[in-house]
């Protein structure tokens, strides 16, 4: 780790999410969740980025979660020796968001102690670790867990909040102390969540005790609740013995560097007038209702937000050698990034204003399950990091590509980041304000070439490039021929794409054979013309193939390795583009999907259905001809994460299903809360399946979560 240098650019660190949460009477296990647990090839993959220092789990409850003289390291010895051998330095987390073993908690008067007599064991047992973090986010978890409920010991009390803050304050300075003993330089990472809180006026008296609030951990490590502290009397009516608040008053938990964990939630902004934000739901104090959202939704709150300005607030308070701990973004690939370059350049910044920043940290590099519900729910939501977790094995995505650039250059530039992410654009606001927006300077970036603007696919991809905030520009088939080849020279002088998504094509299946030269020309001649555009200017290029390109006689869903046996017209011309863009062009991308539907057009098998069905008009859909229905929202979603990733060769994207033209039927009507009487199986047709399924990764969400969507967003029209 460096030595304090101010004109020195911060490191590069990681760490993956490794919470063992308590909720009620069972544990969630992250690093099993995600998979980790069972992939020590991780560790290759984290080295092969340049990554030297690792926030890494050496977990009490998972190494001795019966018995604190019972404990199974075997784990953690392939793993930690691992990374000693990779030349990664570890800074080793004991408790994350956790409440201890089943044999204590944090409101246990002994859980310090105990948590000390694991830290020995561990320090014993791993000398050559010199960083630590005993407690993560102590504040967070006693909030979590004792305020507001979430977590065991599932508390509501202010008074149980003080006690679990100040346990897991004093299990920090303890267990520091027991791994000193051992390892006499070990450094203390104090990790913890920091936000500010904005309000009305009205509200300011609320906002001024939770910002006081917000530095209790570190204040307490720190030493700096003395007797005249505005918390003490707090802790002292909460029952809390002074001589618990003395120990560490002489600094003996004092942080060798603040980790601060700073997310686009953690700044607040409350609000009496609820009547402002529909849909949100009203809390309050006991003496006041008010809704409680993200600040940097509220055009009040512009100008003091963000990790630069909380990272400030630290280093006025504590003058201690800072860290970003994690650096995350659930959110879709391209404000991933801007969100950890954003905060690469504030820490940058900060470091050449005079700040000790040591580091930025890759947090959650192999995802996340369930932060949505703060894991009090098992939906399976997952999250990505630096890495995609859906498929057969970690696949690196644009970000972990800007961490490999960073790590080496300290910078990263791709054309998504001539665009501010959600957080500095204008529509971000959930209301109208007394403070307009403040004005974004204007930007020229170069865009995304859509082909297609027109279709259903073409006009979904800029509606969601739109929402983005990806810059796209489509053309029809007026503005462009794409079996032109001198009319795409002209197209990509005037625009000057990064990228081409091709989304144009023939897409009349029964009529192809009828017009079989127009067929072929719009789906394998023009995709060929426009990969050749492509790949004269090194530039990425997505087209979309079909389910029709096999026979549907296999017997299991169909691999992107599989043989094509196309038996129609319609397969054969897209067959043909596969071969003439993969000859064109190596590094294109060209995604086999199927029986797409959306929520934005009507010319789909589910609306037609639907429709029917709300007419009261009878159904027949074919039982044995099965297939693989895609969203296109999600459709489109998962394309541009490949373009953006960087991903090249064929690729199945569907939600992943097999089901026939009649269940799908009878499954979209229950979503829609229509009868399924009315729907008739056609079994005339002989049984044929053109399921698939990828071996690549990138898997859709299920079918059932996206007839749901579908579903709700065409509620209204059903209405009409």
């Amino acid at each position: 780790m460096q030595s304090p240098n101010k004109t020195a650019r911060p490191e590069l660190w990681a760490g993956l999410e490794c919470s063992v949460v308590r909720v009620g009477d069972s544990w969630r296990n992250q690093a099993i969740e995600t998979g980790h647990a069972d992939r020590s090839e991780d560790l290759d993959l984290l080295a092969g980025l340049g990554i030297k220092t690792l926030r890494y789990p050496v977990i009490w409850e998972s190494i001795a979660p019966d018995n604190p003289d019972a404990c199974d390291w075997s784990w953690h010895d392939a793993r930690l020796t691992r990374l000693r051998d990779l030349g990664i330095r570890v800074i080793a987390g004991l408790v994350h968001h956790g409440s201890g073993p089943h044999y204590t908690d944090l409101l246990d008067p002994l859980f310090p102690e105990k948590l000390a007599a694991f830290a020995a064991k561990a320090a014993a047992r791993y000398p050559w670790i010199d960083a630590w973090t005993p407690v993560n986010e102590p504040l967070t978890t006693a909030r979590f867990s004792c305020l507001y409920g979430h977590w065991y010991p599932h508390r509501q009390d202010p008074a149980a909040f003080l006690a679990a803050t100040l346990n897991q304050c004093r299990g920090v300075a303890l267990a520091m102390q027991a791994v000193r003993a051992i390892t006499p330089t070990a450094q203390l990472i104090q990790t913890e969540d920091l936000g500010r809180t904005f309000s009305t006026r009205r509200l300011a008296y609320q906002a001024a005790y939770e910002n006081e609030r917000r530095w209790l951990s570190l204040d307490l490590l720190a030493g700096r609740i003395q007797p005249d502290h505005p918390w003490a009397a707090a802790f002292h009516e909460a029952g809390i013995a002074e001589v618990r608040l003395s120990e560490l008053r002489d600094g003996m938990g004092r942080p060798d560097i603040i980790g601060i964990n700073h997310y686009l939630t953690s700044d607040r902004f409350l609000d009496e007038r609820c009547h402002l934000y529909s849909g949100l739901p009203a809390g309050g104090n006991g003496q006041l209702a008010y809704v409680d959202t993200e600040a940097v939704r509220i055009p009040e709150a512009d100008g003091q937000l963000g990790c630069a300005a909380r990272l400030k607030e630290a280093w006025d308070r504590y003058h201690l050698p800072l860290a970003v701990t994690e650096a995350h973004n659930s959110c879709t690939r391209e404000e991933q990034l801007r969100w950890l370059t954003d905060i690469w350049a504030a820490a940058c910044s900060l470091g050449d204003a005079g700040v000790d920043m040591r580091a930025v940290t890759l947090w959650s590099v192999f995802g996340a399950v369930d932060w949505c519900s703060l894991l009090t729910r098992k939906d399976g939501v997952f999250e990505p990091g630096l890495f995609d977790m859906t498929g057969p094995k970690p696949r690196p995505t644009l970000v972990a590509k800007a961490a490999l650039e960073i790590a080496q250059s300290g910078a990263f530039a791709h054309p998504v980041l001539d665009t501010p992410g959600w957080w500095a654009r204008d529509t971000r606001f959930l209301r109208e304000g007394k403070l307009k927006a403040r004005n974004l300077p204007a930007r020229t970036s170069r865009p995304i070439l859509i082909t297609g603007a027109t279709g259903t696919l073409g006009r979904a991809l800029l509606r969601i490039c739109d929402a983005r905030g990806l810059h796209a520009v489509a053309t029809t088939r007026a503005d462009l021929d794409i079996t032109d080849a001198a009319a795409i020279d002209r197209t990509m002088a005037d625009l000057n794409p990064w990228a081409v998504i091709n989304a144009a094509g023939f897409v009349r299946v029964a009529d192809a054979a009828k017009e079989h030269d127009r067929c072929f020309a719009e789906n394998a001649t023009g995709p060929e013309r426009l990969a050749q555009a492509c790949a004269a200017r090194d530039m990425p290029f997505v087209t979309f193939s079909s389910d029709l390109v096999f026979d549907g006689q296999g017997a299991r869903p169909y691999l992107e390795s599989d043989t094509a046996n196309p038996l129609c017209t319609y397969g054969s011309s897209k067959h043909a583009a596969e071969q003439l863009v993969t000859a064109a062009w190596d590094k294109g991308l060209i995604i086999r999907t199927s029986a797409f539907f959306g929520p934005w057009d009507r010319h789909n098998f589910i609306w037609s259905i639907l429709d029917r069905l709300h007419r009261g008009t009878p159904v027949t859909a074919n039982a044995h001809e099965i297939v693989s229905p895609t969203y296109v929202p999600d459709l489109v979603h998962g394309t541009l994460d490949l373009l953006l990733d960087g991903e090249q060769g064929l690729w199945h994207l569907t939600n992943p299903c097999e089901i026939s033209w009649f269940d799908l039927a009878r499954a979209a009507a229950r979503h829609a809360r229509l009868d399924t009487q009315g729907i008739t199986a056609e079994t005339s047709t002989p049984p044929r399946s053109t399921a698939l399924t990828t071996a690549r990764g990138l898997v859709l969400p299920p079918l059932d979560q996206a007839l749901f969507a579908y579903a709700r967003d065409n509620e209204m029209a059903w209405a009409a």
